[in-house]
This record gives structure tokens, sequence and C-alpha cells, in this order.
């Protein structure tokens, strides 16, 4: 899709916002509905990051996938747990909060100096005959990378539908107890 320069702009913040929203219900909502929720949002506009980048498939796998899939299997889970413990000790704040919102306000402040100062650019991917040729490659997270993308790609799905499946095997356990 080739959009002009300001819908780009403005559907990209359109975007992150929604990623900025729906990752803050994620966290800070009590409700595991509402979480769960906001996970949906988050997901779909991960989906729709794709499309301005003309990769259409990938979005709507993306979305027929995780929001499809993932997110409701997650809202059905949450849905058959038992609402009442969650209200039952309710504290506005503890300790584990503080600590835990410390831990994540370093983690979001250490990646915020990070990322300005990363070379995005040393990678140069050219395809001749199917194959890809690494140059350049500084170390060795960006050639685990090529390789979980070409050659490991089927093991690696066929991983991703284990763990689905366990998921589901675990639910169901759980509903029978």
């Amino acid at each position: 899709m080739d959009l002009p320069g300001p819908i780009h702009d403005f559907l990209l913040v359109f975007l992150g916002l929604g990623f900025i929203m729906g990752g803050l219900g994620v966290v800070l909502l009590t409700n595991p509905i509402f979480s769960a929720f906001s996970l949906g949002l988050v997901l779909v506009c991960t989906s729709l990051f794709y499309t301005p980048s003309n990769s259409h498939f990938v979005a709507a796998a993306q979305l027929l996938i995780y929001v499809g899939a993932i997110n409701v299997l997650i809202i059905f889970a949450v849905m058959f747990m038992n609402g009442s413990e969650y209200y039952s000790d309710f504290h506005l704040w503890t300790v584990g909060d503080g600590v835990t919102s410390l831990v994540c306000t370093s983690i979001f402040v250490s990646l915020i100096t990070t990322i300005p100062d990363t070379s995005w650019y040393g990678i140069v991917w050219t395809t001749r005959s199917n194959q890809i040729i690494e140059q350049d490659l500084i170390n060795n997270s960006q050639q685990i990378g090529i390789h979980l993308s070409t050659d490991f790609f089927l093991p690696f799905e066929l991983i991703s539908i284990i763990l689905l499946v366990a998921l589901i095997g675990a639910i169901s356990m759980a509903r029978q107890y």
C-alpha cells in the first residue's frame, strides 16, 4: 500500500497510541478480562503495522493466529477461572507492586537510552538463487535470527503448535479439577 506521507505518519501514530494504551491496559487493569481485551488491542495493532509495508499476508496471519486464536483462548481461560479469588484480598498498592514498577521503569529507561544509539544497519542481505548470503554480520544473534527464519522455520512453527496444544491441554485439565 503506497500511502501519502501524512496519512502514513497518522496511521503509525494511531497504531503506536494503540500499542501504548493496550500495553498500559494489560499491565494496569485489575480485571483479567479487561486485561485480555487490552492484549487483543495490542495484537490487532501489531497486525495492522504490517499493512503499510505491503505485507498483507503477514498481517492477516497475525490477525487470525494471535487475535483469532491465542487471545480468544486466553479470554476463555480467564473466564473459566473463578473471579472471586481476584477480589477477596484486594490491596491498592503492595511492596511487590513497587518493586515491579521500579524494575519495569529501569528496564524502560535503559531501552530508551540504548535504542537510539544502536546501529540497525549492520546486516546487508542479498538474495541470489533462493539463498540468503550473510554479509557484515557482527554478532551471533543476527546469525541465529537468519537461521530461525530460513533453515529452522518449520521446526520453529511446529514448536509453536506444540505449545498451543499444551496450553489447551492445561486448560482442559484445570477445568476438570
